[in-house]
């Protein structure tokens, strides 16, 4: 079933993580799995990039001395290959045993530092960015929250995902959101199925384009990204996509400024929307709106087909 919701303050930052973990937290019955963020805010400075990986999985941990010693050796390898590529270490952070962020001062290419990171085993890239910081556990929105210290990001949008397992395993691999390797700050949560991943993904990867996961809402980011690399702007993409995606689906997309809402021809997916002067607020359900206003408001569906855009 699955929750998706997204938010973003126009000409302003807030504490994004406290409100988006109310919105999570109030869709935690439609996926109680894992809960992931995709927060924008403003950790880089300086036209630095955030970097956020793990070095293992959850469960890993529980095996004992072999793989913590397994985990301290696979981080040590991240800084010496950042070190080999000029990327100096501005700052860095250990969110949990396995999950890290780096603020790095990178000038290359973001490809190559991207995949020489990846090719270290054991170690996976959740996201890179000038302000998207993409973090993703197992369990409910108030335990990641405050495993990861996510209240007080201050921040201009996010956009966040629950996840209920049906086809794939209970892991941080498989969570959501999805980040679109190896653009910067391009990252989408979705709801729903595509019946053509395979199509789409054999073509994209024949020009290159390369997938972390078989999540078909990885797929959305990339296809995304890459027409705009291409040169489409994020809208021309987005209504691109809903003639050429098919399946029953609604994604929420962000970029470095900006927040866009799709919804497929047949509109089985369900969205709700506030949109208001300076703040806009959208969700699988209106509970999740509700749980960060005080005042009564008014909120809508979007329509079929329906493909929305908001900047910061």
């Amino acid at each position: 079933m699955c929750g998706i919701a997204g938010l973003i303050h126009r000409g302003r930052t807030s504490d994004i993580g406290k409100e988006m973990t109310k919105m999570l937290q109030s869709l935690k019955h439609r996926g109680p799995d894992s809960t992931g963020y995709a927060l924008y805010g403003q950790s880089g400075g300086d036209g630095n990039y955030v970097l956020r990986f793990k070095v293992a999985e959850q469960e890993e941990l529980r095996h004992g001395f072999k793989i913590r010693e397994l985990v301290k050796e696979r981080r040590a390898e991240v800084d010496h290959r950042l070190g080999e590529l000029d990327a100096k270490i501005v700052d860095a952070a250990n969110a949990t045993g396995y999950a890290n962020k780096y603020v790095i001062a990178y000038k290359g290419d973001l490809k190559k530092l991207v995949d020489y990171l990846e090719d270290i085993e054991g170690v996976e890239l959740l996201s890179i960015g000038h302000g998207l910081e993409l973090i993703k556990d197992l369990g409910d929105a108030k335990t990641v929250a405050e495993q990861y210290k996510l209240h007080g990001f201050k921040g201009t949008h996010a956009i966040g995902h629950t996840r209920m397992a049906t086809e794939s395993d209970v892991d941080i691999r498989s969570a959501h959101p999805y980040w679109a390797y190896p653009f910067s700050d391009v990252s989408v949560v979705h709801n729903g199925q595509l019946t053509n991943y395979w199509n789409n993904r054999r073509e994209l990867e024949r020009r290159d384009r390369r997938f972390m996961s078989n999540c078909d809402s990885e797929l959305i980011a990339v296809y995304l990204a890459d027409r705009m690399d291409q040169g489409d702007t994020l809208e021309d993409a987005m209504r691109r996509s809903i003639e050429e995606l098919d399946g029953v689906f609604t994604y929420l997309v962000a970029t470095s400024d900006s927040l866009g809402m799709a919804k497929d021809t047949m509109a089985a997916k369900p969205m709700v929307l506030y949109e208001g002067q300076d703040f806009i607020a959208l969700a699988s359900e209106e509970v999740a709106i509700r749980s960060i206003f005080p005042n009564e408001i008014d909120t809508f569906d979007p329509y079929e087909g329906e493909v929305r855009v908001w900047q910061n």
